[in-house]
């Protein structure tokens, strides 16, 4: 199994995992990355910022 690449914009349309599995790095899937990137999705970032957030967002 290959992993998938998704844009950093399309991250906060994908249907969230039931549970969070709190890892160090956070799966894109992640209930938690899914919430944060829809609250920054509307403010007009580049896709070269909103993929710089998605990186700070799954880190935490």
């Amino acid at each position: 199994m290959g992993k998938k690449k998704f844009k950093a914009s399309t991250v906060a349309r994908l249907k969230p995992k039931k549970k969070c599995c709190r890892k160090k790095t956070r799966c894109v899937k992640c209930p938690v990355v899914i919430m944060r990137m829809k609250k920054v999705q509307d403010d007009g970032m580049s896709e070269k910022q909103l993929r710089k957030h998605l990186e700070k967002v799954r880190a935490a």
